[in-house]
C-alpha cells in the first residue's frame, strides 16, 4: 500500500496543531552528508516562536551536549536541553530496577560510560564480575577482544547462579553508511543473545530491556519533560519513529523525504503515519 491515502500536512500545520514537536535526528534533520533541506530554517522557526520541541535520537554514543554541538556544526541552533537520546533514558532506568551502585560493563566510547556514571553504575572492565551488562554503541572499543571478554564473564556470573541485568538503550539493528549500510548496536545485542540462546536453551529471560524508539520510554521520557500529550513525532522510517509514536498513542508525521515509501501491508492501519509532511520546510 502506497501513502496516498494519508493527508498531507505542512509543518506550519503542525505548529499550529501541536504544543509540541518530535523530530528524529538522522533522515530528517541531518545524513551522512550534512544537514537536509528546511532542517536550519524549521529550528530557526521554531526557536523564534518560542515553541516547545525535542531530538529524539537512538544514539547512545554521544551526551546531549555532545550531540548539540554535532548539530551546530550544521547550522543547526539546537541546545542540549532539547535533545533526548536513548543514553538519557538509563537514569530512570536505574532509578525503577535499583540499579545505583551496581558494577556495570558498558561497551561503547566514553561518552556511553558518562551515561552509565551519571545513572549511578560504576563502570566495571569486561573480565571482571559484574551486575550490568550496557550496550551503548558498537564502536570504541577494540570489539572482538571486548565482546568475546563480556560474553565469556557472563557465561561464568550465569553458572554460578548470578543474576545479571541486560540493557540496551539504542536498539537499532542497521544504519546507513557511505559504504551502504552499518551494523548498530542492536545487532550487538542480537548476537548477544543468540549465543546466550545456545549456551543457556531453557532460559527465555536472557534478553536485553531496549530503551529507544520504537519502545516507549523515549516517548515518556518526552511526554515527562514538555508536561503535556499534545505532541507529534515527525519522523522518517515506518519501524521506529511512527510505529513507537504511534504505540504511544500519539500522532506521526513520515516526511516523504525518508528511506519510506510504501505501508507494507502486514503493518496495522493503527501503526500508519496520521499525516504525509512532503517537506520540512516550504
Amino acid at each position: 500500500m502506497g501513502l496516498e491515502s494519508i493527508p498531507d500536512i505542512t509543518i506550519a500545520d503542525l505548529i499550529r496543531r501541536y504544543a509540541v514537536l518530535l523530530f528524529d535526528a538522522y533522515g530528517v534533520l541531518v545524513h551522512e552528508s550534512g544537514v537536509l533541506p528546511g532542517a536550519v530554517e524549521c529550528i530557526a522557526e521554531l526557536n523564534r516562536l518560542g515553541k516547545d520541541y525535542y531530538v529524539l535520537t537512538n544514539d547512545a554514543s554521544k551526551l546531549p551536549a555532545s550531540t548539540a554541538r554535532y548539530y551546530q556544526q550544521y547550522g543547526l541552533a539546537l541546545t542540549p536541553e532539547r535533545v533526548i537520546t536513548s543514553g538519557s533514558l538509563l537514569s530512570n532506568h536505574f532509578a525503577t530496577h535499583g540499579l545505583s551502585g551496581a558494577r556495570c560493563v558498558v561497551l561503547g566510547p566514553g561518552d556511553s560510560m558518562q551515561y552509565v556514571q551519571q545513572a549511578g553504575g560504576v563502570v566495571v572492565p569486561p573480565d571482571e564480575p559484574f551486575a550490568v551488562l550496557v550496550i551503548g554503541d558498537e564502536s570504541g572499543f577494540p570489539f572482538l577482544e571486548t565482546v568475546d571478554t563480556a560474553f565469556s564473564t557472563l557465561c561464568r556470573l550465569l553458572d554460578r547462579q548470578q543474576p545479571v541485568h541486560l540493557v540496551l538503550p539504542n536498539p537499532d539493528i542497521i544504519y546507513p553508511s557511505s559504504q551502504g549500510f552499518g551494523m548498530a548496536s542492536g545487532s550487538v545485542a542480537a548476537m548477544f543473545e543468540t549465543a546466550l540462546q545456545a549456551r543457556y536453551p531453557h532460559r527465555h529471560d536472557l534478553r536485553f530491556v531496549r530503551l529507544g524508539k520504537p519502545h516507549a520510554a523515549i516517548y515518556a521520557e518526552a511526554q515527562r519533560r514538555s508536561g503535556t500529550s499534545s505532541m507529534v513525532m515527525i519522523g522518517d522510517q515506518l519501524d521506529t519513529d511512527i510505529r513507537g509514536a504511534r504505540t504511544f498513542g500519539l500522532d506521526a508525521a513520515l516526511i516523504s523525504t525518508g528511506v519510506t515509501s510504501t505501508i507494507p501491508a502486514s503493518t496495522p492501519p493503527d501503526l500508519w503515519p496520521t499525516y504525509r509532511l512532503p517537506a520540512l520546510w516550504s
